[in-house]
């Protein structure tokens, strides 16, 4: 019986509140786009296997709550994740500002080595654009991430964004697995957060995540 996939990467959302987080999600995983703005409640996931080189791949995607009063609990979720998409509005100049907050809680919070990707999305509204897309790109460089403008609406380089990160940790994880092989050079036994599970437990989401109180 064949395997249900070669590797599990854990992938997180983060970003202002109502930058279009949800949005993202739901369009990559289940090609759904619903304009109707419902804020995320802590935090919330989707599964989605893609194929890479010969490879499945299940991504287990955390779409995380913007607003302040999440924060502690959303930060729970970057320990273990091996890929994060910081998502700003391109109409909005203060969640583009927030960036280099969200990045401070990457760089505390989430593993040295996790893969990132700048997001600026709803790239349709271009007519109340307040971030240039060259800015966008500067701020990446700057943090040596790669950078991408999307629409959740049109269906607009999602697929690329999640494709690409996911191939980034792809070749991450490999090289690392081929440095620990016997007789390599680089049997470090250093912690890595990369995990590789042969068989799925079932089930593309759990309810054991729920959040119980909204204080």
């Amino acid at each position: 019986m064949a395997k249900a996939y070669d590797y599990l990467f854990k992938l997180l959302l983060i970003g202002d509140s109502g930058v279009g987080k949800t949005c993202v999600l739901f369009r990559f995983a289940e090609d759904q786009y619903n304009a109707t703005f419902i804020s995320t409640i802590g935090i919330d996931f989707k599964i989605r296997t893609i194929e890479l080189d010969g490879k499945k791949i299940k991504l287990q995607i955390w779409d995380t709550a913007g607003q302040e009063r999440f924060r502690t609990i959303t930060t729970a979720y970057y320990r273990g994740a091996m890929g994060i998409l910081l998502v700003y509005d391109i109409t909005s100049e203060k969640s583009f500002d927030s960036i280099r907050n969200w990045i401070r809680n990457i760089e505390e919070h989430a593993s040295a080595d996790v893969e990132r990707m700048l997001i600026g999305n709803k790239c349709d509204m271009n007519d109340r654009r307040q971030v240039s897309k060259e800015r966008g790109e500067k701020l990446a460089i700057e943090y040596g991430m790669k950078c991408m403008e999307t629409s959740a609406k049109l269906n607009e380089n999602i697929e690329n964004a999640f494709f690409t990160l996911a191939r980034d940790i792809k070749a991450k994880t490999e090289k690392r697995l081929n440095q620990n092989r016997p007789g390599s050079n680089s049997q470090n036994g250093t912690g890595s957060n990369t995990k590789l599970k042969p068989k799925d437990n079932g089930g593309s989401k759990s309810s054991f995540f729920k959040m119980c109180t909204i204080l």
